[in-house]
């Protein structure tokens, strides 16, 4: 067995062409048991993932966690499952047609715009084979998670160059790092913000509720606890609003050790003993809606506000397909595309 992978044909008429590949976590084929125990196995095996060592995880994972979780779980995708599928694959594939149609009417020139998810389907290897078939002998890898995380972005990006490994003849590749500071970015969250308190008023208290990790992660160096500082403080800033208004929590916790605080829900079961009579919840961290956003923050935390004592609660939904957010992320890729694209035709002058 040949040790590289043989090239699709090519022909000698067909133009070398970019590809913008976007990358999102995943998501099971459908809400049962059954679709989410690959899903969840390929998800917890990610040693990006779960930094144990695999002596002791192994048994934990396949012995407990892979026998009782993926029922647990089915439930909670069937909560909140459309007739179109995921959430997050819906919305994901109609970002994915938006910026194909943002940069086709922006640049002079065709690009390839795909995405892929980490973990299921379209797996990123898949993707990346039918770019290569398209032509695209350059690839732009932009992970859909505004703030770094080696458990997010970086194993997104490993999954890219495992890939590359492989190839007998390399695209050449570009990769974005983070966008937690992007000017589209920030007024893309806050456009979406003030839509819905527009319709909806505002609230005495927002709260930025971005994904977890353990504490030990941050404390060996991972910037994602700054960077999502960053987009947060930034965030309020253009909204107006100081710290008695709006602050940051992290949700999603897992296991005993110690993750990123403060934790959502014990903030939200402290405002509402403080009988707080109304909180919206935004994720910033999610440009798509999915299972986090839409059955955690949603849902379960909505009963620990409440059950605490609290008043109203709204959850503000993720960037989703909102304009903004398409231009920003427009502009993200472009920013990239330097060099690579064909120079604009000059005119002749006499």
């Amino acid at each position: 067995m040949p040790r590289y992978s043989t090239e699709p044909a090519s022909r000698p008429d067909q133009p070398a062409r970019i590809g913008i590949l976007l990358i999102n976590l995943g998501t099971p084929e459908a809400p049962t048991a059954q679709a989410l125990r690959p899903y969840l196995a390929e998800f917890l095996s990610d040693p990006r993932v779960v930094e144990l060592p695999r002596l002791i995880w192994w048994p934990i994972l396949h012995g407990i966690i892979l026998r009782t979780r993926p029922k647990k779980s089915a439930q909670k995708y069937a909560s909140i499952w459309t007739p179109e599928g995921s959430p997050l694959k819906v919305y994901t594939a109609r970002q994915t047609q938006l910026l194909r149609d943002t940069l086709t009417a922006r640049l002079a020139e065709s690009v390839v715009v795909e995405y892929a998810m980490r973990y299921g389907q379209p797996s990123i290897a898949a993707v990346i084979q039918r770019m290569k078939a398209q032509g695209c002998d350059r690839i732009l890898a932009l992970p859909l998670y505004p703030q770094y995380a080696a458990s997010s972005s970086g194993t997104a990006l490993d999954a890219v160059f495992r890939m590359l490994e492989q190839m007998r003849n390399q695209p050449a590749l570009r990769t974005v790092h983070s966008f937690a500071d992007h000017p589209g970015y920030i007024a893309a969250l806050a456009q979406r913000i003030e839509d819905y308190w527009h319709q909806h008023g505002r609230p005495d208290r927002l709260l930025l509720s971005f994904h977890g990790i353990p504490k030990r992660s941050a404390d060996l160096g991972d910037p994602y606890y700054l960077e999502c500082q960053k987009t947060g403080h930034l965030l309020a800033e253009r909204l107006g609003l100081g710290a008695e208004q709006c602050q940051i929590a992290f949700q999603s916790r897992f296991g005993r050790a110690e993750w990123l605080q403060p934790y959502t829900a014990q903030t939200l079961a402290e405002l509402g003993k403080r009988k707080t009579r109304r909180v919206d919840v935004a994720c910033p961290g999610f440009v798509a809606d999915c299972l986090e956003t839409l059955e955690e923050i949603a849902i379960e935390n909505k009963a620990v506000f409440l059950g605490a004592g609290g008043g109203e609660y709204h959850y503000i939904p993720a960037l989703n397909d909102h304009p903004a957010w398409i231009s920003a992320l427009a502009d993200i890729a472009h920013s990239q595309l330097y060099g690579w694209l064909q120079a604009p035709t000059q005119e002749a002058h006499p």
